[in-house]
């Protein structure tokens, strides 16, 4: 079953300038229970793509469906999570988590037991009624993540989400994101500049190339590396030449990520 499907998208934005083609003819689907990286180039439209699968923004052309219906909002469907945390400083971790909830409505006893589950299952209970500000980098982003969970999204949308922290933290994460997706059986799509990363966490990567920003190719990832958690994931026989093959994709679509 997919979850997502894209048909034939592209976008075009305009100015007083022009008009520039951020996305031309994309295809793709996701199915239930997947994980898959966009990689490419800076300006290859892999952000807009997220926009557009989360409502954000609607196509120039083609459809973007979740679960069958046509995406022309933002739907409780989808979750998104970003490279910055945006936790309130003057709200507890708690009232942080359930954050979307209020929003939606649907904030009562049942639905906070559900937040206090997951802020147990990311080591974050004994922090409920903390602050922002007390909390390092990779618990606020743990933070975030709850809160994007607590909503029960279908599908994940995930921009950088680890870029900003440290190394030993990010693979700390990685592993985190992955265990609890896998065990919730969520969909998600990751934007990364990170090749290992997509390689560690994905079932699929699809690297893209700019000008305007389109699909080259996509890269299935054998199954050893895909059972097993990020940090050694990347210890697995065939990681290495999978790299050297996504790096040389990169290099023809006309970038450098970081490895």
């Amino acid at each position: 079953m997919n979850v997502l499907q894209l048909d034939h998208v592209s976008h075009v934005y305009v100015n007083r300038k022009g008009a520039d083609v951020a996305l031309h003819n994309i295809q793709l689907s996701v199915e239930k229970g997947e994980f898959v990286s966009l990689i490419g180039p800076s300006g290859c439209g892999k952000t807009t793509l997220l926009s557009l699968i989360s409502g954000l923004l609607t196509p120039s052309a083609g459809t973007v469906t979740v679960l069958g219906e046509t995406i022309a909002k933002p739907t409780p469907s989808v979750g998104y999570m970003l490279q910055q945390d945006y936790l309130f400083p003057w709200r507890t971790i708690l009232e942080n988590a359930s954050i979307g909830l209020e929003l939606m409505g649907r904030r009562n006893d049942d639905s906070k037991q559900l937040v206090l589950e997951l802020l147990d299952e990311m080591g974050l209970a004994a922090h409920a009624d903390r602050y922002p500000s007390q909390l390092s980098g990779g618990m606020r982003q743990r933070v975030a993540l709850v809160r994007t969970l607590a909503t029960e999204p279908e599908l994940l949308l995930l921009d950088e989400p680890f870029s900003a922290l440290d190394y030993q933290t990010k693979l700390q994460l990685e592993d985190l994101v992955v265990e609890t997706l896998r065990a919730r059986g969520k969909t998600a799509v990751l934007v990364t500049h990170d090749i290992s990363e997509a390689i560690a966490m994905s079932d699929r990567v699809i690297m893209m190339q700019p000008n305007p920003g389109r699909i080259l190719t996509e890269v299935s990832v054998p199954e050893p590396i895909r059972e097993t958690l990020p940090l050694r994931a990347r210890e697995q026989q065939g990681f290495h030449e999978l790299f050297h093959q996504l790096w040389g994709y990169l290099e023809a679509a006309g970038g450098k990520e970081k490895p």
